[in-house]
């Protein structure tokens, strides 16, 4: 009976202490759950101190400011500086200090690492004790793949803001993928589309606008037009969309070299201007005016003949596209390309300014065929490259699936369809 009892007894110990272990495990496993990761680095373990740069800030006012000393700061520098360059601390952008648990107790504490966010996605870490180190990473990114719908009453833009859709759609569905089928300031009540699109969000939380249309289904007019997304040339990163046929919807040329803008001054060989005294002086650009800083496009792909200055052009580029077409862009405020870079339509070659002979912001647009100057609005202008006969076969079997998912979804009055499918670009697993 004694025995027994003993016996009992050790297996209600080894049942209390099983339970024991296993609310410990269940404990241990919850503190792990709410580690707090920002930058690869568990922030729990360490004091926070964030703070944006100021203009006239260098990073060696910032180290100072935080009680890093001067022989460290040129250390530093000196150590870190194949991987960052101090001087590029832009006015704005936030950087993040950490500083140890321990620091606490020291009168003067200075902070062990040094963060600092160029942009959105990217950051620089700078170790900044004993082992002075650097490096650059990314936040983890995701693609979240959606769906959405939209019945036209007035605007495509109106539609897109009653649903709560971002206007990026708008200007890829006017600008990119329909801009030479379509004309978006003539739609009418009722037409109405569909399309499949991908949003880009950093750190799953921060939204980064959309990333890529895969594809869309317009009614317009009478007519139903599909549009796929389709790389042609993975050497030259050379994407278009075509319809259900393989037909490119494009021409070789975009409209303008800048989005948004108006045309100020058009291809006129007897304009009087005013000030050359309104004499004729024959003006063999389209104006375009922008804000100044705006972002010149390449119209069609080509390499770059040049990038240089004239005291008439400003700062300008010219691009060969073929042997029968050029274009060239004037007034720029910054260059963007070199000689003899390749380019593909849409590419950023500059940026909008006032150089040169010009009375305000904007980009004067000239087009050659054939060598001679002429009004590209008056031009007959190629359709861009057909898919290859050996790429039409890949391409029929890569949109069918899309076809069909694009045929089963529903028009809609209300919000957008949920996400269908999220992919995640993990580029920082290490905690520190």
């Amino acid at each position: 009976m004694t025995i027994a009892v003993i016996a009992v007894s050790i297996y209600a110990c080894k049942e209390d202490n099983s339970a024991e272990i296993a609310y410990e495990k269940e404990q241990a496993e919850i503190v792990e759950e709410e580690k707090i990761l920002e930058f690869g680095f568990d922030i729990n373990n360490y004091i926070v101190k964030r703070d944006t740069i100021k203009s006239g800030d260098s990073f060696g006012e910032i180290m100072q400011r935080y009680n890093i000393g001067y022989p460290n700061i040129f250390q530093i520098a000196e150590i870190t500086k194949d991987t960052f360059d101090i001087r590029k601390l832009h006015p704005g952008r936030p950087f993040t200090l950490l500083y140890s648990k321990e620091s606490e107790k020291d009168s003067l504490p200075s902070p062990s690492t040094f963060i600092y966010q160029p942009n959105q996605e990217e950051y620089v870490v700078i170790g900044l004790k004993d082992s002075i180190h650097a490096y650059t990473s990314k936040k983890p990114i995701t693609y979240v793949e959606k769906t959405a719908t939209g019945i036209i009453e007035s605007s495509i833009s109106k539609t897109l803001e009653d649903k709560g859709l971002s206007q990026r759609l708008a200007y890829k569905m006017a600008d990119e993928i329909y801009a030479w089928t379509i004309d978006f300031r003539r739609l009418q009540k009722g037409d109405r589309f569909k399309v499949i699109y991908t949003d880009k969000y950093i750190d799953d939380t921060i939204y980064a606008g959309i990333q890529n249309v895969k594809a869309a289904y317009f009614e317009h007019n009478g007519d139903s037009l599909y549009a796929f997304k389709f790389q042609t040339d993975s050497i030259k990163g050379i994407v278009d969309y075509f319809n259900e046929d393989a037909k490119n919807l494009r021409r070789a040329f975009l409209k303008a070299p800048v989005q948004f803008s108006r045309i100020s001054s058009r291809y006129n060989l007897k304009r009087r201007i005013a000030h050359y005294g309104y004499r004729v002086k024959a003006h063999r650009g389209t104006d375009f005016a922008a804000p100044n800083g705006t972002p010149i496009m390449a119209t069609a792909s080509g390499t770059v003949t040049k990038s240089s200055y004239g005291s008439g052009n400003g700062k300008y580029v010219k691009i060969r596209h073929n042997a029968t077409y050029e274009t060239q862009y004037l007034h720029m405020s910054r260059r963007n390309v070199k000689v003899g870079e390749f380019v593909k339509q849409g590419d950023i070659i500059g940026y909008v300014g006032n150089t040169g002979s010009s009375s305000g912001n904007h980009v004067c647009y000239r087009f050659w065929k054939n060598g001679k100057e002429v009004d590209p609005f008056k031009q007959k202008l190629p359709e861009a490259m057909p898919i290859s006969d050996s790429l039409k076969v890949k391409y029929l079997d890569y949109i069918k699936p899309i076809k069909q998912q694009l045929d089963d979804i529903f028009f809609l009055e209300g919000q957008s369809i949920q996400p269908e499918n999220t992919i995640t670009e993990d580029t920082n697993t290490d905690i520190k």
